[in-house]
């Protein structure tokens, strides 16, 4: 799993449509929603529940998606701190 299946997730699930969140990704819907597909095989878990009129996460899918926020919450800070010790900000002197 890639940081950017997060994010293709996150998208689907905060728009509730895959062609809105293609959009606001800037990729096409049929390989977004193949990226989809493939992140559910391999968590072994359906995210969402679709039909041809809407799009729900499921129980799984809700759960997947406050932690999902939590994982790039975290890469994100990690960036900052290790920036901030690149410039010497954070750390030891001796």
């Amino acid at each position: 799993m890639e940081l950017r299946h997060l994010h293709y997730f996150i998208a689907v699930a905060e728009e509730l449509h895959f062609s809105r969140a293609a959009e606001r990704l800037h990729i096409a819907q049929p390989p977004l929603s193949q990226q989809i597909r493939d992140l559910e095989v391999e968590l072994g878990v359906q995210l969402f529940e679709r039909t041809k009129r809407r799009v729900e996460l499921t129980t799984p899918g809700k759960v997947f998606l406050e932690k999902s926020r939590l994982v790039l919450q975290q890469v994100d800070q990690a960036i900052i701190a290790v920036q901030k010790a690149s410039r010497g900000e954070i750390g030891r002197l001796t």
